[in-house]
C-alpha cells in the first residue's frame, strides 16, 4: 500500500509533532523518538495518539536497522 507522497510531506506525529518514518511493507508509520507506532488501514493513517503501539527496545531496533537498510527517510525536514 502507498500513500500520496504530499499526504507523506506533512504528515507528523500528533503528539510532538515531528517527522515519521513510513513503512510501505508494513502499513506503519513510527516516530522513533517517542517509540510509538502509527497504523494504516486502507491507506488511511490512524493518527490517534491513543491508537498508536508503544514500541520495546527490540522492536525500535528492528525498525531503525530496517529504514538504514531500505534508505526509509523522514517524513519532512530531513
Amino acid at each position: 500500500m502507498t500513500l500520496d507522497p504530499k499526504l507523506l510531506e506533512i504528515l507528523a506525529c500528533p503528539e510532538d509533532k515531528g517527522a515519521l518514518l513510513w513503512f510501505e511493507g508494513e502499513a506503519a508509520l513510527y516516530n522513533p523518538r517517542l517509540r510509538r507506532r502509527y497504523s494504516v488501514v486502507d491507506g488511511i493513517p490512524v493518527m490517534l495518539v491513543d491508537e498508536a503501539e508503544a514500541v520495546d527496545e527490540a522492536e525500535h531496533g528492528r525498525l531503525l536497522a530496517l529504514a538504514e537498510s531500505e534508505g526509509i527517510r523522514p517524513t519532512f525536514g530531513d
